[in-house]
């Protein structure tokens, strides 16, 4: 049974921009995109989420001016596929598709600091270890006491509220970030499925994905 972290509030606080500064970005395949980065103050999980924004969702003068209903991906923090280049997870091909789809048509990327679906660094390399014993990613999370997906998208409504957004085209696969989203008063205009990073490593990983917690994954049924 899917166990969903309910939003911490409705009516998150408000968080105001903290920092703006221009970023270049550059992939290991050669990609490269700049992006506007902002900080924030006033979060209320207290961690600390970047907001990337691309395109035409920054004026020339670098004021971040999504416009209405702006393509955002919320894309939580891998460090092991974002940065290492695992192929355990979809993570990093998911990040590079992101940036590139943003780039070209304007919008904003959420960083959100919540590795191992909100478990942590290590926990989620101790869940690998279970996942290798024959548990699925999900399980191996219950197994160390944890909920299957801890995050929460209370701080990426703030966020979004900081820089003018209040209704979205969400790019992700994962109903329950649109279900989060609209939850904390953030209207979610159309769902924008990613591509399907499917390899021999992560296959097992999001059969688990599709058929657990409904992602919306075209691959063949297990």
């Amino acid at each position: 049974m899917l166990q969903i972290h309910e939003p911490v509030t409705r009516d998150a606080a408000t968080a105001d921009i903290r920092t703006a500064v221009t970023i270049p970005l550059r992939f290991p395949d050669g990609y490269a995109a700049v992006a506007r980065v902002l900080t924030f103050t006033g979060l209320i999980d207290g961690a600390e989420h970047l907001l990337l924004a691309f395109g035409d969702a920054v004026t020339d003068e670098g004021v971040v001016d999504p416009g209405d209903s702006p393509l955002v991906r919320l894309h939580s923090e891998c460090l092991t596929g974002d940065v290492f280049g695992s192929e355990r997870c979809d993570c990093g091909p998911q990040l590079r598709e992101a940036v590139e789809r943003l780039a070209a048509e304007g919008g904003l990327l959420l960083y959100l600091r919540q590795e191992g679906r909100g478990i942590g660094l290590y926990s989620k390399l101790d869940a690998y270890a279970l996942q290798d014993a024959g548990l699925d990613t999900y399980e191996a999370n219950q197994a160390l006491g944890h909920g299957e997906d801890e995050r929460d998208y209370s701080a990426a409504a703030q966020m979004l509220r900081a820089v003018g957004v209040e209704s979205v085209r969400l790019l992700t696969n994962n109903p329950d970030k649109a279900r989060q989203l609209t939850g904390l008063g953030i209207r979610v205009d159309d769902v924008v499925r990613t591509a399907v990073h499917l390899t021999p490593a992560n296959a097992r990983y999001l059969e688990a994905k599709r058929d657990r917690t409904g992602h919306l994954l075209d691959i063949p049924a297990a």
